[in-house]
């Protein structure tokens, strides 16, 4: 074995990771890490490069560093990903290299529902995805969006509500959670609308933790983790364009405080780029494998 490869596997090893020797090459195993298919979703676009070839863009994604997603485009009336069943989606995934773990999608109670005090169609359409869910194979559901709500009582309502779909997810082996964005860091009556739905909700809610939203909102991540600990099983790993780029996000902090804010599992978002796309993917995924601060893995 060369001085060099020798070298590399006891940083490797110093660093916390493990190394695979052949012949004269050693590599330290990828890590574990997902990314929000949002990040991608305009080159399916027409004219686009894999417009109308998802196989293809899953295969891009895979190849560019990445073992898993996060799905962005679930349509309950035709119960489809991305035009697939939900069974066609998996394979899609699988055949690319890749597991559909969780899913963005979402449905708050209306208005007229919570005036009402009638949430069937709210449970109806809730218990259709969940059910969908389960035939893909995920693991989480995860709702991205919930105006600010008008008051606390109407913020409690669609706590209570979550709740109760939390319940419904956990019943059928999938973890229900919340998304935020900057806006959850406003106050409602006084109270910070993220922190009354943490606190008021079931703890079967988990929160998935955007961390460049929560820095926009004026908030630190980290203090969050220390003030709801277990809380944020999922994060969404974000910065102003590639991760790690522009050097204003604690990516470092994030995930050394990760035990601490319960974390499962994380997915990269990146809703702008620098140039290509698929570079850019590829960029933040080197940046999270080359961090001596982020796991192998975060599964419990």
């Amino acid at each position: 074995m060369k001085l060099k490869t020798i070298l590399f596997a006891i940083t490797a090893i110093l660093l916390g990771g493990t190394v695979a020797c052949t012949g004269t090459q050693a590599e330290t195993p990828k890590k574990e890490m997902g990314i929000q298919l949002y990040s991608v979703r305009h080159l399916l676009d027409d004219g686009q490069k894999y417009h109308d070839n998802l196989p293809g863009l899953l295969k891009s994604v895979a190849d560019n560093g990445y073992t898993h997603v996060e799905a962005a485009n679930y349509d309950n009336e035709k119960g489809l990903f991305y035009g697939l069943t939900p069974e066609e989606f998996a394979k899609a995934c699988e055949d690319a290299g890749l597991k559909a773990t969780s899913s963005h999608t979402g449905r708050s109670l209306s208005a007229d529902e919570m005036k009402s005090g009638d949430y069937a169609d709210f449970y109806k359409w809730w218990d259709k995805t969940i059910a969908d869910h389960k035939a893909a194979g995920m693991e989480y559901i995860v709702m991205p969006w919930m105006g600010v709500p008008d008051s606390i009582a109407d913020l409690q309502k669609q706590c209570e509500a979550l709740s109760e779909v939390a319940r419904r997810c956990q019943a059928q082996g999938l973890q229900f959670g919340y998304h935020n964005h900057s806006h959850e860091f406003n106050e409602v009556e006084g109270k910070k609308m993220l922190d009354y739905m943490i606190e008021n909700t079931d703890p079967a809610v988990l929160f998935e933790m955007d961390v460049y939203w929560t820095m926009y909102g004026h908030a630190a991540p980290v203090d969050y983790f220390k003030k709801y600990p277990g809380r944020f099983k999922l994060l969404h790993i974000k910065d102003l364009r590639e991760i790690g780029q522009s050097g204003m996000v604690g990516f470092d902090a994030i995930f050394n405080n990760a035990d601490t804010a319960g974390v499962e599992n994380y997915y990269v978002e990146i809703e702008e780029f620098t140039g290509d796309p698929e570079e850019g993917i590829r960029q933040s995924s080197e940046y999270l494998n080359n961090a001596p601060f982020v796991k192998a893995s975060y599964k419990k």
